[in-house]
């Protein structure tokens, strides 16, 4: 089988686009925040209009949980850990190596207390 000048040039373009695909990817995942967190960090992306972020912030501060606060239209590097992350909406919770996407009381608080805080969120 002889390939021929046209397959070459097709499959070193898929090369390069494989190449970059890569490239940015890996730029992407350096923003992971779960690259910090360990097995018990918390971090939360948030947004300030939104009221759910508000309610679990309000949860964390009230059960003394430390946690590291990223609002996503305030700051660079927490906007590029929700594409990171690829969360479409906020919060978005990091417990040690778990992502909760979203408002989900329940997971956040069974993550927390795993790593004995006594959070109640509603």
């Amino acid at each position: 089988m002889r390939i021929g000048p046209l397959q070459l040039f097709i499959a070193a373009g898929v090369l390069l686009l494989l190449g970059v695909s890569y490239s940015s990817y890996r730029e992407i995942m350096q923003h992971d925040p779960r690259r910090q967190t360990g097995n018990d960090g918390i971090v939360m992306l948030s947004a300030e209009w939104c009221g759910y972020c508000t309610k679990l912030r309000a949860g964390l501060d009230e059960a003394s949980v430390p946690y590291t606060l990223m609002d996503i239209e305030e700051s660079e590097a927490a906007e590029d850990a929700y594409f990171a992350l690829g969360a479409r909406g906020v919060p978005v919770t990091v417990v040690g190596q778990e992502v909760v996407y979203g408002y989900d009381a329940d997971r956040i608080t069974r993550l927390l207390a795993d790593r004995g805080y006594r959070v109640r969120l509603k």
